[in-house]
């Protein structure tokens, strides 16, 4: 049996109605690389119960978004007048990682996903990791082609003997870099995987489980199947997923 995986969903305004999304890409690298099958989690906050949601997938991948967590969340400065947010998805993805880690589910963050594990578990952001001193600039440039603003951008170290560097077989990769936020105080409870040349932290693993539980600030989803490294992501989370749906039984 395929493992079932859940897909975090933003809530997307298309005029005269809201609508439930999730970047293709991501659904995409599971079916594919994954081997796995996709269910969308909407962004109901607590209209939905997520013991419900947990007795019926065997894993949750947390996805990317341009929206921005809202800086409440970790007492952060009030963001600026143009930043976009998706509260929705905030109240439903927070209190959600917390649940899925008690519950011992497998878990991938990716981008938004990874700076969402690290609010949920008690650290905080920069909201513009470019506008501050001594870190490079990792967003992307929206004037250049999709394939160039998700080309590989800069170099990330792994931690050796750590749980990336035991997926992957290598100590260091090039990887595409998309976004404004990033960590300012790490989350207590988890270690880092991956590091940035600028110091940056760029990848991260939550200590004292038993189950698959890995948050990334770059994208692997991006044609997952074509990079050895990030094919190596998704099939070491979709044979975790296999695993658990095996012990649910």
């Amino acid at each position: 049996m395929k493992p079932v995986i859940g897909v975090t969903a933003c809530r997307k305004m298309i005029d005269p109605h809201f609508f439930h999304v999730a970047g293709e890409k991501y659904v995409r690298a599971l079916v594919e690389t994954a081997d796995a099958v996709p269910m969308l989690i909407p962004p109901l906050g607590d209209d939905i119960d997520f013991r419900d949601i947990a007795s019926r997938v065997d894993g949750v991948l947390f996805t990317g978004s341009p929206s921005n967590v809202e800086p409440h969340h970790y007492g952060g400065s009030e963001s600026k007048a143009d930043t976009l947010h998706d509260p929705h998805r905030d109240a439903t993805t927070l209190p959600m990682i917390r649940s899925a880690l008690e519950a011992g589910l497998p878990l991938l963050a990716i981008c938004r996903g990874f700076q969402e594990m690290n609010v949920a578990l008690g650290g905080t952001l920069h909201q513009e990791v470019h506008n501050v001193a001594g870190y490079d600039v990792h967003k992307e440039d929206p004037e250049h082609p999709i394939e160039v603003q998700y080309g590989p951008r800069h170099r990330v170290c792994f931690t050796r003997g750590g749980m990336l560097h035991g997926l992957t077989g290598v100590e260091e990769t090039m990887v595409n870099s998309l976004h404004s936020q990033g960590v300012e105080v790490l989350a207590q409870g988890v270690e880092v995987e991956a590091a940035a040349e600028d110091g940056l932290v760029e990848a991260f693993s939550v200590q004292d489980t038993e189950s698959f539980a890995l948050a990334v600030q770059w994208h692997p989803e991006w044609q997952a199947s074509e990079n050895p490294v990030s094919r190596s992501i998704f099939q070491g989370f979709g044979e975790s997923c296999r695993d658990y749906g095996r012990r649910r039984g």
